[in-house]
C-alpha cells in the first residue's frame, strides 16, 4: 500500500526521482532526497556521443531511452516507494482520521492524535477565549446608549446654504462660509429633545419637561 496518496506532489525528471509531502492540516512539507535515474543519464551521455560521432553512440543513446520507457514505470515506483519511507519518519498518521500531520504544529504528542481530534488545551483555552471575549465586546456595545444626544425629531438637521452651497446646521443663523442669513433656521418649527413637545422661539426651557432647549 503506498502512503501519502493525496498529498504528495511528483517532482521527478528523466535526470532522477523526487517527491515532496505535505501536512494535511498545515500544509507545511517536506522534500525527498534527490534519486537519481542511472538509465536517463546513461541515454543523455549516449544522445551527447551521438551528435558528436553519429553512427553505434547514436543507436545506443535512441535503444536506451526506449529502454527508459519500458522500465521508468517500474523505476519511479521503487523511488516513490523509497521516498515514501522517508517522508513517514518527518510525519505522524493519526489513527482516529487518518490524517498524516507534521509533529511541530499539528500533532498532539500527549494524546498521540492530530490536533484536529485532540486540540491542544493550552491553544484552545486561549482561543475559547479570545472568541468569548469578542463576543461580550459585541454584546456590551450593543447595551450602551450612542444616540441619547441625537434629536430624532429634527428631520432637516443638515442642510446647504442657498448662496453657496456650503453645509449648514440646523442652529446655524448665518453661513459659516459666505455669511448668507439661514432663513429656515429662523422659521423651522423645532421640538424639545427630550419629551418631542414642540417649543417657540425665544423659548429657553422646554414647557411640558422643563428641558433646556436654548
Amino acid at each position: 500500500m503506498i502512503q501519502f496518496v493525496r498529498n504528495y506532489d511528483d517532482l521527478s525528471t528523466d535526470k532522477g526521482f523526487q517527491f515532496s509531502f505535505r501536512c494535511d492540516k498545515c500544509g507545511n512539507g517536506h522534500m525527498s532526497h534527490f534519486q537519481s535515474n542511472n538509465l536517463g543519464i546513461a541515454g543523455e551521455l549516449l544522445s551527447a556521443a551521438g551528435s558528436l560521432f553519429g553512427g553505434l553512440f547514436y543507436e545506443a543513446g535512441n535503444a536506451t531511452r526506449q529502454m527508459q520507457r519500458a522500465i521508468g514505470g517500474k523505476a519511479h515506483d521503487e523511488a516513490l516507494q523509497k521516498a515514501v519511507q522517508e517522508g513517514k519518519t518527518h510525519f505522524h498518521q493519526c489513527t482516529r482520521c487518518g490524517q498524516w500531520v507534521c509533529p511541530d504544529v499539528c500533532w498532539n504528542a500527549s494524546a498521540g492524535l492530530c490536533e484536529s481530534c485532540a486540540p491542544d488545551e493550552g491553544e484552545e483555552l486561549a482561543a475559547q477565549q479570545a472568541l468569548a471575549t469578542s463576543e461580550q465586546i459585541r454584546q456590551k456595545t450593543r447595551e450602551v446608549d450612542y444616540t441619547s444626544q441625537v434629536d430624532f425629531t429634527n428631520r432637516t438637521a443638515v442642510s446647504t446654504c442657498l448662496q453657496c452651497s456650503g453645509k449648514l446646521n440646523s442652529t446655524d443663523k448665518f453661513c459659516p462660509s459666505c455669511g448668507t442669513p439661514n432663513a429656515p433656521s429662523q422659521t423651522m418649527e423645532k421640538f424639545c429633545t427630550n419629551c418631542g413637545a414642540k417649543t417657540k422661539a425665544g423659548q429657553k426651557f422646554c414647557s411640558e419637561c422643563g428641558t433646556s432647549v436654548g
